[in-house]
């Protein structure tokens, strides 16, 4: 089947080769704009995708079409907007995974997932046969920079109900001319008439300054200055924020989670704070902003089984509660004036059908930070403005998930072998192993208690965390950076040493054997500094020189 296939480059078609030339750069800020209406005899159909040529299974026009309407329980008339994943097959492009390689963690490109950016219009029209406008534009994208694509539907939807197709050709066109996809840049993206601004952070982090600014402001243009990802996470968890250290908690751990509410908007916005409440640590488990129960993976999310998948799912369909009551922990929204009254943390499921909360049985390992609940609670009361709450949410789970994982870091940096140990001659040595018993018997000098003043059961909360994919993705990168840095030192060291008096007595396969690793490192551009590079070239050169001629013509007549 065509969306289970992985096409390499020499798959490529040609109609393919010309499309990826022409719009190159577009494709590697977004996949395409699809334009989602209703068919009186097919339901949600597609129809249009922008720019023409756009490659997507038949699966994913499926599941892209049930995503870009709200349930018809919600209810929701005028503009409604919200945000989806999806599952994609398609490889990410060269220059998506360049970017990758310098991007913060929670930015990257999606390697397994599309973004889709909703913009839905519902409202009375006596000339269709229905009687009410129903549509959809959805920006597809591998990117989550949610709050910049958030303001760029909010431009071209309302433009294309206007004027037509049109406008989302200009669109189209305006994003192909976008800067290439970087880390660590400010960018100016133009799109209709409107130019938005805004910084990609890179692994070191710089700030956009005043200088920076002044440098690309215009009077004749409208600039808006956009976070890239900037989620208020206030504003989404207030009506359940007396339960921010049991949400920290599941979301850390992994836990399957369904938050319920009315509109696609509300549980979209839910679902994505729960993922940024354990930043800066990626959350690595699959979650759906929203879901319907005709996506394809419905009956994988679904089926009763004893341990439900580690998703977090947003859901609006009230077939959910009975579908999912197996699920382990439900947040149930309402209208946030009760929900401050009558939230609660209960186990008994039965309830959900008329009381929102937060339903669990889940105990918490560690205690709730009474302080910052209070305060928040305090600014609730006071009218204290979302982002200066969002800030207070942000540095407390910041402090405290930087506590929890300081001491696995540290310990990490431990299982790197001794510098001694790392010949020029030998393969680098690989890692120490990691062994969580040796972990906890270091957290009594160096643990978490250091920087945060939170007491529970420490150890308890590491043990099911080491359970998780949030773990073994963390464990991966890291594991991998040790690798990278072992084989770094190791090349150091060969490109330090004297190859000539090293061939002095060895073999000639021996020697030539060297001459052929080198060659293949040089060619694979090794992750050293370019003057390591270049000793490395003269070291090759030096073996050259010791080899008899006929062994000389021999291997460069394999070049």
């Amino acid at each position: 089947m065509a969306c289970g296939l992985h096409f390499e480059d020499n798959d490529i078609s040609t109609e393919e080769m010309e499309f990826q030339a022409k719009w190159s750069r577009f494709s590697d800020w977004l996949h395409c704009i699809c334009v989602v209406t209703f068919d009186l005899e097919l339901g949600q159909a597609m129809e249009s995708v922008y720019p023409p040529g756009v490659k997507l299974t038949d699966q994913e026009k499926c599941n892209i079409c049930y995503l870009a309407f709200p349930d018809s329980n919600s209810g929701c008339m005028g503009d409604t907007q919200f945000h989806v994943r999806l599952r994609s097959r398609a490889p990410l492009s060269r220059q998506q995974l360049l970017y990758n390689e310098d991007s913060v963690p929670t930015l990257r490109a999606d390697a397994t997932h599309y973004w889709g950016f909703v913009y839905f219009r519902q409202c009375k029209d006596p000339s269709l046969p229905r009687g009410y406008f129903q549509k959809s534009i959805i920006l597809l994208t591998r990117l989550p920079f949610i709050n910049l694509f958030y303001k760029v539907i909010q431009l071209i939807a309302p433009k294309h109900f206007e004027e037509g197709e049109s406008s989302l050709e200009a669109a189209c066109h305006d994003i192909n001319r976008w800067p290439v996809l970087d880390a660590g840049q400010n960018v100016l993206l133009p799109v209709l008439g409107t130019v938005f601004q805004s910084y990609i952070p890179n692994q070191q982090t710089g700030k956009i300054t005043r200088s920076d600014i002044a440098k690309v402001m215009s009077p004749n243009v409208p600039h808006i200055l956009a976070s890239i990802q900037d989620v208020n996470v206030f504003d989404a968890l207030s009506t359940v924020i007396s339960h921010l250290h049991l949400l920290w908690e599941l979301v850390l751990t992994a836990e399957p989670i369904v938050v319920m509410a009315s509109s696609p908007t509300e549980c979209s916005a839910l679902v994505q704070a729960l993922t940024h409440l354990i930043q800066p640590l990626p959350y690595a488990a699959e979650y759906r902003p929203y879901f319907t129960i005709h996506d394809s993976e419905f009956k994988e999310f679904t089926r009763k089984q004893y341990n439900p998948p580690c998703v977090i799912l947003g859901v609006t369909n009230p077939f959910f509660t009975k579908t999912l009551q197996h699920w382990p922990h439900t947040i149930k929204l309402g209208d946030p004036t009760s929900m401050k009254s009558k939230l609660r943390k209960v186990g008994n499921i039965k309830l959900l059908d008329t009381a929102p909360g937060v339903y669990t049985q889940y105990k918490t390992f560690l205690e709730k930070d009474k302080a910052i609940i209070k305060k928040l609670h305090n600014g609730i009361k006071s009218d204290r403005p979302s982002e200066v709450q969002t800030a207070m949410v942000r540095r407390h789970l910041l402090e405290l998930t930087q506590s929890f994982m300081i001491p696995l870091e540290r310990y990490m940096a431990s299982l790197m072998p001794l510098q001694k140990n790392i010949s020029p001659f030998r393969a680098p040595p690989i890692p120490n192993p990691f062994n969580p018993e040796d972990f906890f018997a270091t957290l009594q000098q160096a643990g978490p208690q250091l920087t945060s003043g939170i007491k529970g059961d420490w150890i308890g909360l590491y043990r099911s965390f080491f359970k998780t994919l949030n773990f073994s993705a963390w464990f991966h990168q890291r594991h991998s950076n040790l690798t990278n840095k072992l084989h770094a030192l190791q090349l150091e060291a060969l490109a330090e040493s004297d190859l000539k008096q090293w061939s002095i007595g060895k073999k000639e396969v021996e020697i030539v054997d060297m001459v052929l690793k080198l060659r293949e490192v040089l060619k694979n551009n090794p992750p050293v500094a370019d003057n390591t590079r270049t000793l490395l070239a003269r070291r090759l050169d030096d073996l050259n020189c010791v080899l008899p001629e006929d062994m000389k013509s021999i291997l460069n007549a394999g070049l």
